[in-house]
């Protein structure tokens, strides 16, 4: 597959990398690592759908979004809302193991970097993105995977990242309205 990736979608890839082996979290690449390294990105498609949705001068509200799931252990807000209903308090949750592990704890963030000297791999959640961006790719009858593709498969997977787009105005539906004009496509 990764073959048929245009220099954008494997900065993306790398980019995604880049940002666990430098401190990110883990050592797995998940959704929200590849959505970070497409914000990064500059003079491509996914930077122009972006763009044109008014997400370039709200990056960082995005990446803040992110943080705040990833202090939360990867929950997203819907399913910190759920189990709000249920009377657990996740944020009291966080603030409690974080009085006594240290502030992002239950992201798994570690200081000490020394007890992992391997490389980073794909998470089974970046996985599924980007065999879905060969989806989306099939679905609009490209012949190449680029960022974009990568962008559509993060609206169309259910999870954080698709969630702070959508809080931010960017879903399946706007970004194939900006990058094709509209025409209609089935999200796979």
């Amino acid at each position: 597959m990764f073959e048929r990736f245009t220099k954008d979608a494997r900065s993306v890839v790398k980019g995604a990398f880049e940002y666990v082996e430098g401190g990110g979290g883990g050592q797995v690449v998940e959704p929200e690592h590849l959505l970070l390294a497409l914000l990064d990105r500059e003079g491509s498609r996914g930077s122009f759908a972006l763009a044109a949705l008014g997400l370039a001068e709200r990056r960082e509200s995005v990446r803040e979004a992110l943080g705040a799931a990833r202090r939360r252990a990867g929950l997203s807000q819907a399913e910190a809302d759920a189990l709000a209903g249920l009377g657990i308090d996740v944020e009291e949750i966080v603030a409690r193991v974080e009085e006594v592990h240290g502030v992002g704890a239950m992201a798994g963030d570690r200081k000490d970097k020394g007890w992992w000297s391997g490389r980073a791999s794909f998470g089974r959640g970046a996985k599924d993105v980007l065999e879905r961006s060969l989806r989306a790719a099939l679905a609009q009858r490209d012949r190449h995977i680029g960022d974009e593709h990568i962008l559509l498969a993060l609206t169309m997977r259910p999870g954080v990242p698709a969630e702070v787009l959508a809080d931010h105005g960017v879903t399946y539906e706007s970004l194939v309205r900006v990058l094709y004009g509209g025409g209609e496509a089935k999200a796979g």
